[in-house]
């Protein structure tokens, strides 16, 4: 146990807290650190976001206009596209990855809307404070202790055969109707809500976007067959529209962390989005994703080297009852 906890401190850091320039926008954490010669950033910060070997992620787009010096690091004998990363002005530095590729960033050749991602393996050598009624984005120091009014809820990750986590996307235990389920803790979950959608929902959106939570389709045929009541929207998001125009159902309440919260809106997604692609990066099959539609009511730590989130109450939650599983 000991030999663990001094692991999880090394992988931790013993650097003190740190908040990061952050922008906050309908839902979305945004990282904005600016660099030395004042260019600056927009990085969304995403616990179920892609990365590779520990590192964070820029556009090639982004890499070439701050003039970054690139480069290749081999990872399971891939060479990767890399970057160094630029200087930040004092006090705007983003903590530095770990890993095979340590003090890189991964150049990411493909389109993307902002300059890059703060995703699931960059974050998870750390403690980090998603604060969302301040809107304020931390990572904590090593000897980070929870606030004793908030809830422990354990993760679940994708480990190899010696017990080594191999991805970092966290799977929560959430209750709906009185049922368990595996659930990715999605703080990127995008809407993009057709004008039925969010006439339904109220939802706050930017140029379209805001968040969401997600459910498979075979989950959201069982509710809406198990409670009819349930409200249901078609065509309610078209993020993936024309492929795949997503209904939305409403929960009356979704219990995370032993806190109980509602009612809450999902948006559909395929089920091999979540049966397939996220499965075989996860340690358990999910049915969906809890996005910042219930995150919002939280300041929630998710302490990656002990694999726990703390999830403390800032409003329009309870208690939940207990339960047995």
């Amino acid at each position: 146990m000991i030999t663990i906890w001094m692991a999880a401190l090394a992988l931790a850091g013993t650097a003190p807290a740190q908040t990061l320039p952050t922008h906050y926008e309908a839902g979305h954490f945004y990282a904005t650190p600016e660099t030395a010669d004042g260019a600056s950033l927009r990085l969304l910060v995403d616990t179920g976001g892609g990365g590779v070997a520990g590192m964070y992620w820029l556009s090639a787009k982004a890499v070439q206009r701050l003039g970054l010096k690139t480069g290749t690091c081999t990872v399971d004998g891939n060479a990767l596209p890399v970057a160094t990363p630029p200087a930040y002005r004092p006090g705007q530095q983003l903590p530095p990855s770990s890993g095979p590729c340590a003090g890189k960033l991964l150049v990411n050749p493909g389109p993307y809307p902002d300059d890059g991602q703060l995703g699931a393996t960059y974050l998870g050598s750390r403690v980090w404070t998603f604060d969302y009624p301040r809107r304020q984005l931390r990572t904590e120091a090593g000897d980070w202790r929870p606030d004793p009014s908030a809830h422990r809820a354990p993760l679940g990750f994708q480990t190899d055969a010696h017990g080594k986590v191999v991805q970092h996307f966290p799977r929560i235990v959430v209750r709906i109707g009185g049922e368990p389920l595996n659930m990715l803790l999605d703080t990127g979950a995008t809407a993009h809500p057709s004008a039925s959608g969010k006439a339904a929902t109220g939802i706050e959106t930017v140029h379209g976007f805001g968040v969401t939570s997600y459910i498979t389709t075979s989950t959201l045929e069982r509710w809406h067959q198990a409670h009819p009541a349930w409200t249901m929207v078609e065509d309610g998001d078209d993020l993936m529209a024309p492929r795949f125009k997503a209904r939305l159902i409403e929960v009356p309440a979704v219990e995370i962390a032993g806190w109980s919260v509602g009612p809450v809106w999902f948006t559909e997604r395929p089920d091999q989005a979540f049966h397939g692609m996220m499965a075989s990066l996860m340690d358990a099959s999910p049915e969906g994703a809890i996005g910042a539609n219930v995150l919002a009511r939280f300041s929630m730590t998710i302490d990656y080297p002990h694999a726990t989130a703390w999830f403390r109450c800032a409003g329009d939650c309870t208690a939940a009852a207990r339960t047995r599983d």
